[in-house]
């Protein structure tokens, strides 16, 4: 999920498994349900508004998947407390957004996309949309819908949004948050694997092969 114009490695995707390593880590052996990551998140997000940053739920999306990389490469981190952690990741996020123009800065709730710097990057976004909507196709109607409404609308609209999701689904807020990031991970992952082996990709109303992500 990383942002388009910030350094990552290449390739590198969110899946289920390095996000439910993040949640435990980010529990340090409380099981607190998701209640610690939406926590930190939500500090995340406040630090990255208080500096005025456009798009601070990105930022702070970003920061965490960077975090989650750094796991999924280390298996633990262990020199420094968790929250301390995030916080050092956001700062250098921080700076690199500087860096960025603000058309730069576009929402990681849309398509993981690339710039438009010729047919060879066009080609390759129309194979990332095509995966997108093969994948979506691949996902249970009920996970398909929530990520798609999950995602509807900008700043107060989308939240109101979500609240309403929230309520028609019988889930809290939370819930509800902790339900879409896995379902996007999930997706994330099944566009890189479409996108690097197109022999492979789910065929469209299918469930991949798994269960739910």
């Amino acid at each position: 999920m990383g942002m388009r114009g910030f350094p990552s490695k290449k390739d590198w995707r969110l899946t289920e498994s390095s996000f439910r390593r993040l949640l435990e880590w980010l529990d340090a052996g409380e099981a607190s349900n998701g209640e610690k990551y939406l926590e930190m998140r939500r500090r995340l997000v406040a630090y990255f508004d208080s500096r005025r940053r456009p798009n601070p739920d990105d930022l702070a999306d970003e920061t965490l998947n960077r975090v989650a990389r750094r796991l999924e490469e280390e298996g633990e981190i262990v020199d420094t407390a968790p929250a301390r952690y995030c916080y050092i990741v956001a700062k250098f996020v921080f700076l690199e957004s500087l860096r960025l123009p603000d058309k730069d800065a576009m929402p990681l709730s849309d398509l993981p996309s690339v710039p438009n710097e010729g047919p060879e990057e066009n080609d390759r976004q129309e194979r990332r949309l095509g995966c997108l909507e093969e994948c979506l196709a691949s996902r249970q109607p009920e996970d398909r819908n929530l990520i798609l409404r999950y995602y509807q609308g900008v700043q107060r609209e989308k939240i109101e949004n979500r609240q309403q999701l929230a309520a028609s689904l019988g889930l809290t807020a939370n819930a509800l948050a902790i339900r879409a990031c896995r379902i996007r991970a999930g997706l994330e992952h099944c566009v890189d694997q479409c996108v690097r082996n197109p022999a492979n990709a789910p065929a469209g109303g299918n469930r991949p092969k798994g269960g739910r992500s």
